[in-house]
């Protein structure tokens, strides 16, 4: 077993941190100040983006927002694009799966 508490970590801001990788997915973490954004992106894998601290809005290609904060669990499809806002200084997960995702330029 390993567990990270990620409330905890020195995660640089906007230096995402990968916890765990294997053929199955990936687990990263990723301190957001207030203020800050990931841009608009998009992975080839499945994508699963909890909050564990703070607030962060979230808006997918086709304008729909949602927000929230610690609890809040967004599910992307592989590829769907969306950009995040840290609207609090916030604490994130990101889970992808598989790793790496068909399309990925590791697989070329």
């Amino acid at each position: 077993m390993q567990s990270w508490d990620i409330s905890m970590m020195k995660v640089e801001p906007q230096r995402p941190e990968v916890l765990a990788s294997d053929d199955e997915g990936r687990a990263i973490a990723i301190n957001l100040p207030a203020g800050d954004r990931l841009t608009e992106h998009q992975v080839h894998e499945r994508a699963w983006l909890v909050v564990a601290a703070g607030a962060v809005e979230i808006e997918n290609s086709s304008g729909e927002t949602i927000s929230g904060g610690p609890g809040l669990l967004a599910a992307f499809a592989p590829n769907e694009r969306r950009e995040v806002r840290a609207t609090e200084n916030s604490r994130l997960l990101l889970l992808l799966s598989p790793w790496p995702g068909v399309g990925h330029p590791s697989q070329r």
